[in-house]
């Protein structure tokens, strides 16, 4: 997989509002309902990651905050393969 450039990683970024471009990753941060709505949420990233075989980076923080980094380590920033799951992750949010 092929790292995108800046020009394309902004384009790319025109479809996912609240997600944004810093230091070779793509990251959005989700507020859920409670704790355990932030463990769920973690699932079923989980989940889908899993099937892609591309696994992001997630913190959970202040009991209900959940953010979400995204690169393709293996091609040193943001590939395709990212804007894939940050969109399955849209649909699970």
């Amino acid at each position: 997989m092929e790292k995108l450039t800046v020009v394309e990683i902004n384009e790319n970024l025109k479809s996912l509002p609240g997600w944004n471009y810093s230091e070779s990753k793509i990251e959005k941060e989700y507020k859920v309902k409670d704790f355990v709505g932030a463990l769920n949420f973690v699932n079923k990233i989980g989940a889908e990651a899993e099937k892609m075989d591309h696994h992001p980076d997630i913190l959970i923080h202040s009991w209900n905050k959940v953010k979400i980094f995204l690169s393709t380590h293996s091609a040193g920033g943001v590939t395709a393969n990212d804007f894939n799951l940050a969109n399955k992750i849209e649909k699970i949010a």
